[in-house]
């Protein structure tokens, strides 16, 4: 199976926060960015895999700022990393200036998706073959991450997890 770059299955998704979306403050109620961030990420996983995708966990959200009626979000979803079946998927969350136009991070997420077949059965995704420096690191993190996931939730042996051991010796 060939590889494929980060770039190969960006996805942006750009919109507006109605009134019907927001909390009684004005602002876009957290579940509805969730929701947003998961559309993003699995058009990005399919881009990737080309495969069926289903969403296999939410592993991080940082709702960093908030995100006012009448703003200008824009979702931006990678993937960082595949292994055998799953896909990591980095997303930045973008909220742009209405008078000067300037886009600002206001949140991040990373998700795991799993490619499967007609079936639900998982199935093999590509590689990823990261190019820029931040995808290089994403890609290295994400090792990380599924190895304290693993260790975590009982699946792996703290001994087991070398990249995330690495980190403390």
């Amino acid at each position: 199976m060939e590889a494929r770059t980060p770039s190969e299955s960006k996805t942006i998704l750009t919109d507006l926060v109605l009134p019907s979306e927001t909390n009684p403050l004005n602002n876009l109620f957290g579940g509805e960015l969730l929701a947003r961030m998961d559309r993003a990420a699995s058009i990005a996983a399919r881009r990737h895999s080309r495969r069926i995708v289903v969403t296999a966990s939410v592993n991080h959200v940082a709702f960093n700022k908030t995100i006012a009626l009448g703003s200008v979000v824009t979702v931006e979803a990678k993937i960082s990393r595949a292994f055998k079946t799953s896909m990591e998927i980095y997303i930045d969350v973008w909220i742009e200036d209405r008078e000067s136009g300037i886009c600002t991070k206001a949140n991040e997420a990373i998700y795991t998706f799993v490619a499967v077949n007609e079936q639900g059965t998982p199935v093999p995704v590509p590689p990823v073959m990261p190019e820029t420096d931040d995808e290089k690191e994403r890609y290295d993190g994400a090792l990380r991450r599924k190895q304290l996931s693993l260790v975590l939730a009982g699946k792996m042996k703290p001994n087991d997890a070398t990249e995330l051991k690495a980190l403390f010796t």
